[in-house]
């Protein structure tokens, strides 16, 4: 060693650890390059040729088989960064840059830390101490064509890559249902099992347009649907399970299922952590796409419409978005609905009327960003049931055509579903077969494997009984399900599309469906009238008027010829006599309730209605304080008199008041009251009399 490097080491770097930094990038380097290894290891001899005693040397070696491209996951080196910064290390030792970090950004702030610290950095071509210039410099270009190498190895790599790809030549790992032959051709899974269940995956989607409902679908029907294992012991083995959500989605998003190649769908990205993040790309960003390079499972049109319907179910797909996946819930042109006015999309509310739901299309987007007023609201009852009678006048045509094939389509599905469960119980036959026959080879006496062997035959025999009794189960609830009656029932059905349409048990959801296959949306207006602008696939547009709809108050008025027969009874009949009356003609209020005298008295006042007692009063009659000031008596002779006969009084409501008729010449004199009141008391005698004999 020349002098100048000798120089550098001085009693503070000896009286400080001496730290040996050994990485090998991958695990085959490890076991299969030992010499690097060797070398690396090596380097204890030069720390202690430089005065380091061997048990000040720390060896961190944990970071073999990383990637010196980050230092994220490497614990190893950044134990090394801590020890640096917290000056226990004199000196850090490495075979070469390389070694330490391949990024430039990791390697300075080593570099910065060993010249705050006062480290000295030792590789295979000498010593350096980073607090000169000189040696930062050298140390700097180091670091820098070490990363320029790890940039130029990698693109020669992927260059490789890419250039196979663009052939369409480069083998890929290939989804379930896909398969490389003997000659590396992408081939259908010649497992006949493995095929149904993807078919029958697509067929689903189709049928029902939704991720979701594709998956419920093999749920209730107990389906399976095979994976392949990627990592660990049992990599490339088929494995059968339930259908996740997820698994729906790559299966309709990979485009290898319509037989083409493509590469660079994704993008990966590091972020200030320095994590990768994966980023698809669009279509038109892909750098390898191929079309019909081996066969597929559907076409290329049906690749790209399964994609555009997974784009319009997302319900977060954006502000642009103008239409939604149908759900439940009563509102007919749920999601298809643009208002006339801003041409923003409207969202649906539901109110409770009775025992169902009333559905109300409203323009709220910009009422919700900006805090402004409602732009519109449509109340949605009758704009459904006249869009719903567009409908079914535009199809009935095709009724017949439709229903039936619908009806074909429910048997198809069920044959489908029936001979897919009946695969996998014919596969778990054959797999208990084969564990049978594996146990019966086995020697008697290597009791070890037999017991092994045995294990493993139960449990293929009971797997084969659970795989038998879903069949039965879901064979026999299948069964059920097209029963003759309900054969018949669709077939009168496909005669009469209307009554299929307006059927209670028909899910709302369908209606929907059946909708959007005709209609592309629709637009509506609010003015004195209410406009709807119906656009049909295809371009064909219909544009039809309705009345606005009533109000909850006037809806529930009560009608007006009602209201005239009660203010005709009112001038000869109370409020509780007006109720009997009108309940007896079997009328009822605007609400549909039967008539009360309280509810009555409600309406009069509502239409301002003068009552029984005003109305009389209105004829001259008197009350009884009044008549009993005519007569010049009391009260209680008006009402005697009155109870005789000798009086003319009407009842003015219905608390017994009574208004009395203007006295006229022949009305009774106080002699009348006198002689009245003898003849009660004679009365009231001869009566004792009776009663003592």
């Amino acid at each position: 060693m020349n002098e100048p490097q000798a120089t550098k080491v001085t009693t503070r770097h000896l009286a400080r650890n001496a730290y040996l930094y050994v990485r090998q990038s991958t695990l085959r380097q490890v076991l299969e390059h030992t010499e690097s290894t060797a070398r690396q290891y090596a380097l204890r001899q030069r720390a202690v040729a430089l005065g380091w005693p061997a048990e000040q040397i720390v060896v961190v070696d944990c970071d073999q088989g990383q990637s010196g491209a980050s230092a994220v996951d490497r614990a190893g080196f950044q134990q090394l960064v801590a020890e640096v910064g917290l000056g226990h290390a004199g000196i850090v030792l490495g075979l070469e840059v390389s070694r330490l970090a391949r990024s430039s950004t990791d390697w300075h702030r080593l570099l910065e830390l060993c010249a705050l610290s006062g480290t000295l950095i030792l590789d295979e071509d000498g010593l350096y101490d980073p607090s000169t210039f000189n040696d930062r410099l050298l140390l700097g270009l180091k670091g820098t064509m070490s990363e320029a190498e790890l940039h130029v190895l990698r693109a020669r790599l992927l260059g490789g890559v890419v250039s196979k790809a663009r052939r369409g030549e480069l083998k890929l790992p290939l989804p379930v249902g896909l398969v490389y032959d003997p000659l590396d051709r992408v081939v259908l899974d010649p497992d006949q099992e493995v095929q149904q269940a993807v078919h029958l995956l697509f067929r689903t989607f189709r049928r029902t347009g939704s991720a979701w409902q594709t998956v419920r679908t093999f749920r209730e029907q107990a389906l399976p649907f095979p994976r392949r294992v990627r990592t660990g012991p049992r990599r490339g083995e088929l494995v059968w399970g339930s259908l996740p959500h997820s698994r729906v989605r790559q299966v309709l998003h990979n485009p290898r299922y319509a037989g083409a190649f493509c590469y660079g769908r994704t993008i990966t990205h590091a972020d200030p952590e320095g994590h990768d993040r994966v980023e698809r790309l669009p279509r038109d960003q892909w750098q390898v796409l191929i079309h019909d390079v081996h066969a597929g499972y559907i076409t290329w049109a049906e690749y790209e419409e399964n994609v555009q319907r997974l784009r319009a179910n997302a319900q977060s797909y954006g502000a642009e978005r103008r239409a939604s996946p149908p759900r439940e819930g009563p509102a007919l042109l749920q999601g298809l609905v643009t208002c006339g006015r801003c041409g923003e999309r409207m969202t649906v509310r539901y109110h409770a009327r009775g025992t169902g739901q009333v559905p109300t299309y409203v323009c709220q987007r910009e009422g919700i960003e900006h805090g402004q007023p409602i732009c519109q609201q449509v109340p949605g009852e009758a704009l459904d049931a006249a869009v719903g009678e567009l409908l079914l006048e535009a199809v009935t045509p095709l009724a017949l055509e439709v229903t039936l094939a619908i009806h074909d389509e429910v048997q198809a599905r069920a044959t489908e579903a029936d001979r897919l469960r009946r695969q996998h119980v014919e596969r778990a036959r054959h797999e208990a077969e084969l564990a049978q026959h594996r146990f019966l080879r086995v020697h008697p006496d290597n009791r070890l494997v037999a017991d092994a062997l045995e294990a493993d035959w139960n449990a293929r025999l009971r797997d084969q009984a659970e795989a038998q009794d879903a069949y039965e189960r879901q064979r026999a609830a299948a069964e059920q399900l097209l029963a003759d009656e309900q054969r018949t029932a669709i077939r009168d059905l496909a005669t009469d599309l209307p009554r299929l349409w307006r059927d209670p048990s028909t899910p709302d959801r369908e209606r929907k469906r059946l909708l959007r296959l005709l209609v592309e949306d629709a637009t509506l207006l609010r003015g004195e009238r209410l406009t709807a602008h119906v656009r049909f696939r295809g371009g064909a547009t219909r544009t039809f008027t309705l009345p606005l709809p009533l109000t909850a108050w006037q809806a529930r008025q009560t009608d007006p010829t009602v209201v005239t027969l009660i203010d005709e009874l009112l001038n000869e009949h109370t409020d509780g006599e007006i109720a009997d009356l009108l309940n007896q003609r079997e009328l009822h209020s605007g609400a549909g309730l039967p008539f009360t005298r309280l509810l009555v008295r409600e309406i009069r006042r509502a239409y301002g209605l003068s009552n029984r007692f005003t109305r009389l009063r209105a004829a001259g009659y008197l009350t009884l304080p009044e008549m009993a000031a005519a007569l010049g008596v009391g009260t209680a002779t008006v009402k005697q008199w009155r109870a005789h006969g000798l009086l003319r009084a009407i009842r003015g409501n219905d608390k017994g008041e009574y208004l009395y008729a203007p006295p006229g010449p022949d009305a009774p004199v106080k002699w009348a009251h006198k002689l009245t009141t003898r003849r009660d008391r004679s009365t009231s005698a001869e009566s004792q009399e009776e009663g003592a004999v």
